[in-house]
């Protein structure tokens, strides 16, 4: 099959989304595809990536609440590169407007929206979670789950990463929802690769001896992530505990997680990681992962962290509060640092590696994808 992902949210800047198209743009011609990402970027080429995969970036302006990112602002022109693609089968990668101009594309060519973003979660809920339930707020705001019921009409399946966010799905009243969890990269992240001397470092860096709790904290500095939250609670604990944080990620909040980190010699920053040997090592030689945000709907870096041998620390909603159940973890109230305070020193008590599920491989994630883009395709034509 010839596919074409209109995947509104890529950047070379990006973080899980990026990880898991250039994974794709690798594993789709070894299972026999051709994929063609349509991505916006700052001026019209081509990247070719290997034999049978490509990025066909469009002009775009940028994404005003994030630099790095650009967005897809003309609907008609993008309909026009898909006539010129004639793909066999369509993704769209966001819930946004690159979705609605997906589904109003004049073709009978099958399609599915990929949630790789979950919009209520990731805003609404944030913005109102202290005057209103989560069922209120849900309430609400009905005419967002109406956008996304229409959209669901408009596409063939709506792919779902994660089991919880398909049992809100479906609760909303989605009717094409297909679970499809996401996966690592194959042999990637490991408890084998921890290294003690890096972990004695990074405590250094943190002004605390090898006998202290190194905590790992992975993500960009955008408001849904709560990385003023998460510093908060550390800090809590770290007046009884002797408790480090490694925070790897930057963005457009990075200054108010600076001004709620105070001075803190307990808390260091560092860049974003690009070489992902280098991140599974540190990942390993952490003690535990800490993490603020409940609007992810897989949470790569918690799968990530997991298959790294490392405990989960975690809001008690959204993708990683999946993993954080299958291996026995520790959740907290979404959004509550006084809650996540409590979770962390509840790890401190207990201490020590989970054991999770063997990790779902990328590779697997796309053969069942791919089968189900066959399917649709097959349903397709003989529906013709």
């Amino acid at each position: 099959m010839k596919i074409v992902d209109v995947c509104a949210f890529y950047s070379p800047d990006g973080g899980g989304v990026r990880t898991y198209v250039d994974q794709k743009l690798a594993i789709g011609p070894v299972l026999g595809h051709e994929i063609v990402i349509l991505a916006p970027g700052p001026q019209d080429r081509t990247e070719a990536r290997g034999s049978g995969a490509r990025i066909e970036w469009i002009a775009a302006p940028r994404f005003p609440l994030d630099r790095r990112y650009r967005y897809f602002a003309d609907a008609a022109s993008l309909q026009r590169r898909l006539d010129r693609e004639r793909p066999d089968f369509v993704e769209a990668s966001s819930p946004w407007r690159s979705a609605a101009a997906v589904a109003g594309w004049q073709s009978d060519t099958p399609r599915a929206l990929v949630m790789h973003a979950d919009p209520i979660a990731a805003y609404a809920y944030r913005w109102f979670e202290s005057v209103a339930s989560v069922a209120a707020i849900d309430r609400g705001l009905d005419w967002g789950w109406q956008y996304l019921r229409r959209l669901d009409q408009a596409f063939d399946a709506v792919i779902s990463p994660s089991a919880s966010l398909s049992a809100r799905l479906v609760g909303a009243g989605l009717r094409g929802v297909v679970t499809n969890p996401l996966g690592i990269e194959a042999g990637r992240f490991s408890p084998s690769l921890r290294d003690p001397a890096l972990r004695t470092r990074l405590l250094a860096r943190c002004a605390l001896p090898p006998t202290a709790t190194l905590l790992l904290g992975v993500g960009r500095h955008a408001p849904e992530k709560r990385w003023p939250m998460v510093v908060k609670a550390v800090t809590a604990v770290s007046f009884d505990h002797a408790v480090g944080l490694v925070l790897i990620g930057d963005g457009r909040d990075r200054a108010r997680t600076v001004r709620e980190i105070d001075g803190n010699p307990h808390i260091h920053l560092l860049s974003p990681i690009a070489n992902r040997l280098d991140l599974a090592r540190l990942m390993a030689s952490a003690d535990a992962l800490v993490h603020g945000c409940e609007a992810e709907t897989f949470s790569l870096v918690a799968a990530e962290a997991a298959a790294s041998g490392l405990p989960l620390i975690v809001p008690d909603r959204g993708g990683a509060s999946d993993h954080a159940y299958a291996q026995g973890g520790f959740c907290f109230a979404s959004g509550d640092p006084a809650d996540a305070a409590r979770a962390i020193r509840d790890f401190l008590i207990e201490g020590g590696p989970r054991s999770a599920p063997a990790p779902r491989t990328l590779a697997q994630h796309f053969e069942a994808l791919f089968r189900l883009y066959g399917s649709l395709v097959s349903a397709h034509a003989l529906a013709a």
